[in-house]
């Protein structure tokens, strides 16, 4: 599933100023092509943790595998912007069910330590590889018609179900008891849309405004509501007990932050290069092709260096790679020097996303016990997720704030929000660097381990 979801982000990063032309959408509007998606998984993660927990996770995976197709589809034949994002929406409720459920087949086939690393550092690859593979066929597909890249999913996940339904085997142990928290996930997806609606409109109708002001609290209200339900539920859809791991929290926001600036800078960049430099798509794809090469390459390795040196010191110097890497584009001008300054910028997000990803899933699902797997990888997606669409909303506002479209100096503020957010990560990850003795989390003998 990583694989397809890595496939669609790049491929639809790339077809982004083409599809913003023919359906001739705003640059805030296009935001929401992205934000549809991963406002729609980001917010549903925590319910598709849980259910895939309680009603079975081979279950789970292929019924919204099968939407995630259905999805896919409708989004390639649509002719309006609205409907193309109300279909994204749906495909990342979809991908909401599936991410959590692969990933806790991973974490619960095999046990934690130097078998689990190596299967998460697989499955990171396969990401990478999805990403890489996506950027090239997106800038080949975009010159026909960027059509073809939201259709090119479809055949993949089909391929992806018929391999599911052969590979995975039925569980045969009992699952876990409990209810479906619809309440927790409606607050929850609530208060997500109405912040990214909030922060995009903000630079329109002024920060200041009564409407904006009024959104904020309601986004506020909304999320104590959460809380207070959670509290009270039988069966909440999040345990806030798991929250005392420190590890889990710190994966959690160092995710955050690894998805919320790139997808954030992504963005960013190919309105630079395509909008702004006027390079052609499959140009613009083969630019971040290295740091997918990098990753793909690199990321099987990196559970062995899990092993030997720790996660937290990998995610301190990617972090610092990430922060790196964003720095090298506040150099940006009409006429960019692809090895001084491009080349160099995107080997360094490469080095980030091969030395931070594999490390953050392993250490946010260390320590958890198998009946809350799917919780604990639930939180890890939502926040990569979140941070997303919540980081785009604020660059994009900062993007357009100016109102006189398109310049370097827009464009350069913008990646500074990225790099600002970066450097918050470094100062987060280097409090992992001390090591703690283990502390119970909560009176079920969950155990949350300070590991480096």
């Amino acid at each position: 599933m990583i694989f397809l979801d890595a496939l669609d982000v790049s491929m639809v990063g790339i077809a982004l100023p083409s599809i913003q032309h023919e359906l001739g959408l705003s640059t805030s509007t296009l935001q929401w092509v992205v934000s549809g998606y991963v406002l729609g998984y980001g917010g549903l993660l925590l319910l598709g943790g849980r259910v895939a927990d309680l009603l079975g996770r081979r279950r789970v995976f292929l019924v919204a595998l099968a939407v995630f197709a259905v999805a896919s589809l409708l989004g390639g034949v649509v002719d309006d912007g609205a409907l193309l994002i109300a279909a994204r929406f749906v495909k990342g409720v979809a991908a909401a069910f599936t991410a959590p459920a692969a990933l806790s087949i991973i974490t619960t086939t095999f046990p934690e330590g130097p078998q689990r690393n190596k299967a998460l550092s697989i499955f990171t690859a396969s990401g990478a590889s999805g990403y890489s593979l996506g950027l090239v066929i997106s800038g080949l597909l975009t010159e026909l018609d960027w059509r073809y890249t939201l259709l090119m999913p479809v055949p993949v996940a089909v391929i992806a179900l018929v391999a599911a339904l052969r590979v995975l085997p039925r569980p045969v142990e009992e699952r876990p008891e409990g209810g479906h928290d619809l309440l927790g996930a409606v607050l929850v997806t609530a208060s997500m849309l109405l912040l990214v609606f909030t922060v995009v409109q903000a630079p329109e109708v002024g920060w200041a405004s009564l409407r904006t002001i009024g959104s904020l609290v309601a986004v506020a209200a909304l999320l104590g509501l959460f809380v207070f339900a959670e509290l009270r539920m039988k069966h909440p859809l999040v345990r806030l007990g798991i929250l005392r791991s420190r590890p889990l929290v710190r994966a959690n926001l160092g995710l955050f932050i690894l998805m919320g600036s790139y997808v954030s800078f992504q963005f960013v960049a190919m309105q630079y290069f395509q909008n702004l430099l006027g390079w052609s798509a499959l140009g613009t794809a083969l630019v971040f092709l290295p740091a997918g090469v990098i990753v793909a390459l690199s990321s099987t390795r990196v559970g062995n260096l899990a092993d030997r040196f720790g996660t937290g010191k990998l995610i301190v110097i990617g972090a610092a790679s990430l922060a790196g890497g964003y720095a090298m584009f506040l150099g940006i001008s009409d006429t960019p020097s692809l090895g001084g300054l491009v080349l160099p910028g995107m080997l360094l997000l490469g080095v980030a996303f091969a030395l931070s990803f594999p490390p953050l899933n392993i250490q946010a699902t260390n320590g958890v016990d198998d009946e809350e797997q799917g919780l604990a990888s639930g939180l890890l997606n939502t926040s990569g997720q979140v941070g997303g669409a919540v980081v785009l909303a604020v660059v994009t506002a900062v993007l357009t704030s100016g109102g006189g479209g398109l310049s370097i100096g827009s464009l350069r503020a913008a990646i500074v929000v990225c790099l600002v957010l970066a450097l918050v990560g470094v100062a987060i990850s280097a409090t992992g660097l001390r090591v703690r003795k283990p502390v119970a989390v909560e009176a079920d003998d969950l155990k949350a381990y300070e590991t480096v």
